[in-house]
């Protein structure tokens, strides 16, 4: 098993090159300019962590339920594939801002349907349950669980947390764990501190490539290296 710095920095870099212009980047900067900041960032970084969590235990898992030999071919086959995937992406042009587009649709939608909620109930109710609300009940605020379900099940099934799994197979996991929560960190503190305006001046072809062309390195590395 490879060191905890090596499992650090693979996953720190591919982490960052996989969510800058991601569906949850974009959803954390629009959520941000809606809602208080704090809660969106809770909620983005909660649902964030818990993933990498879960994605580290299900790679390190792997080699205990098949060879590990075979969870290193197979790690090596998820990287090229990965690599090839984001390299397709960024050459296709007409990709640019779709996901932006695509997720401010679907939140404006929510929002219409949570000031029809809204009126329902009355102004001077929701005044005085948020006067009466605990910091701690504030963080489990309808805003929060919001942020929370968006980012988990944006993230469920996506490059990244595939690309997760397959790193904390043939990596340290420790090491794993550390380098996605910092740059998930790092990502979602970007795009909620920098907003719409930082999230729609991203290229998202020059991310694609180069995130891409890690994956190829990784695919080669792993193909290179020699399992027990």
């Amino acid at each position: 098993m490879s060191s905890v710095v090596q499992g650090f920095s693979k996953s720190l870099a591919m982490t960052i090159l996989s969510e800058i212009g991601d569906k949850t980047f974009f959803a954390a900067a629009i959520l941000a300019m809606r809602h208080p900041r704090r809660l969106v960032l809770s909620g983005c970084l909660a649902a964030l962590i818990v993933m990498t969590i879960f994605s580290a235990i299900v790679g390190w898992a792997a080699p205990n339920l098949i060879s590990r030999k075979w969870a290193h071919h197979i790690t090596t086959i998820l990287f090229f594939g990965f690599g090839l995937w984001s390299l397709r992406d960024g050459f296709q042009e007409s990709r640019d801002s779709e996901e932006l587009a695509e997720v401010e649709a679907k939140l404006d939608a929510d929002l219409k349907a949570d000031k029809k909620a809204a009126k329902t109930n009355g102004k001077a109710d929701d005044d005085k349950k948020k006067q009466q609300r605990s910091l701690l009940l504030q963080f489990f605020s309808p805003i929060f669980l919001k942020a929370f379900s968006i980012t988990f099940f944006g993230e469920w099934g996506d490059k990244s947390q595939l690309a997760t799994i397959g790193l904390a197979a043939d990596e340290n996991p420790f090491g794993v764990v550390l380098g996605g929560i910092v740059g998930q960190a790092l990502c979602t503190t970007a795009a909620v501190f920098g907003g719409k305006s930082l999230a729609s001046q991203i290229s998202e072809k020059f991310v694609a490539l180069s995130g891409g062309i890690l994956f190829v390195i990784f695919g080669i590395q792993s193909f290179l290296s020699t399992v027990d």
